[in-house]
């Protein structure tokens, strides 16, 4: 009995185990993991495949076509002709020709010999390819970017959590001097209730903290495409590695994939204009058409009785007048690529606002995170001074309620200030398009 009761419990072990498991994760990993289960991913694999296919579909065109028909026809009323009278010697007669029943099956092969605008769509096949490969890569460096700033989020949101514990030990043991005091006599009770209220709001802000750290690991999570039911370990914490200054390089439009796009784009609109033009050109193909006929007064006749018949050709096909739609079709797609262009230099000029301005934020971010780190030295240099102080009696409890609100105000900026600078470095890393570089260099 004993037996099977362990049985039964290395049971529940094994099949309850993988749910307490966690999943350990460098930055560098949620990317990759990114990389592969973001549902943004697979779509763009599947445009990549339907580009492959439109591929096919247009180089299908300059290919045989094959068809097959048939067709079984019962004549409820047979077309009448009049035989001229003078075949015969006599009044002119009026005849009914044919069968009552008729079966044709027949099939025709076509070659095209010269169509241009058949020939031009052959050639969009390499830039839409292209165009679907951009398309991707923009997909995956959209999620170097999110997973890479909510990962950042996680870690700095758990620093303020860690710091307002921090901060609720040290007001405690305040509160419990206090209460002493108190209790003796040594201090007004509005004191006592001035660091309850500081307390209370520590806790608040802690309870925020708590929820918003939540939410950023759902962010992650959802970046990253995994599910959010999975528990989550991160490995590298940013805030924990030696601190590095970047500045950033010089700033090339042409590094953008979403210029490259626009390019493709472009390429594109001018061959639609290739093709619409070629529409003006003659068409030449070949068909070879091959049937068998069947008659009769009755259906059992019209399976029985076949004969065959054939035919080869050469077709040719010259546009004459199509009340210029055409023209208006080429007129069209002129507009669109000339938009193109200007949409082209309105674009590049903003790539160059936001690489300006990211190169300033990150500047930015530079000098207030030197100064906030300096800051928290002072303010904690101050708070261990005031802490010292007030023991001896030298300073009102107020001094030291500053003292500590000022601390944790310089240790709230810096851990802010460090978000800002991962995340302008990520802005510039965006912004010159080496999102890719960026990725590649994670530990």
């Amino acid at each position: 009995m004993k037996s099977k009761w362990i049985i039964a419990m290395l049971a529940f072990v094994a099949t309850a185990g993988p749910s307490w498991a966690q999943t350990r994760l460098s930055l560098k990993d949620c990317i990759a993991y990114g990389i592969k289960n973001n549902g943004n991913v697979k779509i763009a694999q599947y445009k990549e495949s339907i580009a492959v296919q439109q591929g096919r579909e247009a180089l299908a065109g300059y290919l045989p076509q094959v068809a097959g028909s048939g067709a079984l026809d019962d004549n409820i009323k047979l077309q009448s002709t009049v035989l001229p009278g003078a075949l015969f010697g006599g009044e002119d007669r009026r005849v009914a020709l044919g069968t009552k029943y008729s079966t044709n099956v027949s099939a025709q092969a076509d070659q095209v010999i010269f169509d241009q605008a058949l020939l031009v769509g052959i050639k969009a096949n390499k830039p839409n390819l292209e165009n679907a490969a951009l398309n991707a890569q923009k997909t995956k460096e959209t999620i170097i970017f999110n997973v890479t700033d909510a990962y950042y989020q996680v870690f700095v949101t758990s620093a303020q959590i860690d710091l307002l514990k921090d901060n609720l030990d040290k007001t405690q043991q305040i509160l419990g001097t206090l209460q002493l005091q108190l209790d003796n006599g040594v201090i007004k009770k509005v004191d006592f209730d001035r660091t309850q209220v500081s307390l209370n709001n520590i806790k608040s802000q802690l309870t925020l903290a708590e929820s918003n750290l939540i939410l950023a690991q759902n962010q992650l999570k959802f970046q990253m495409g995994m599910p959010l039911a999975e528990q989550l370990e991160l490995t590298d914490n940013p805030l924990n590695q030696p601190f590095k200054l970047v500045e950033p390089e010089k700033f090339d439009a042409a590094n953008l994939t979403d210029f490259k796009i626009q390019n493709i784009n472009m390429q594109l609109q001018s061959l639609e204009k290739q093709r619409i033009k070629a529409g003006y050109l003659p068409k030449l193909s070949v068909y070879g058409r091959y049937g068998m006929q069947s008659l009769g007064q009755n259906l059992g006749e019209s399976w029985g009785n076949w004969f065959s018949f054939g035919a080869i050709g050469v077709k040719l096909s010259i546009p004459i007048f199509d009340s210029f739609r055409r023209d208006a079709q080429y007129k069209q797609a002129d507009l669109n690529l000339l938009t193109q262009n200007e949409q082209l230099k309105l674009n590049v000029q903003n790539y160059e606002l936001q690489n300006h301005n990211a190169t300033t934020q990150l500047q930015k971010a530079k000098l207030n995170l030197g100064n906030d780190e300096s800051n928290v030295t002072l303010a904690k240099e101050v708070y261990d001074v005031t802490t010292l102080q007030y023991r001896e009696g030298t300073v009102t409890l107020s001094d030291l309620l500053n003292a500590e609100t000022s601390y944790k105000e310089a240790q709230s900026n810096y851990i802010n200030s460090m978000l800002s600078y991962y995340q302008a470095k990520l802005g510039i890393e965006q912004s010159q398009g080496t999102l890719n570089n960026f990725y590649s260099t994670l530990p």
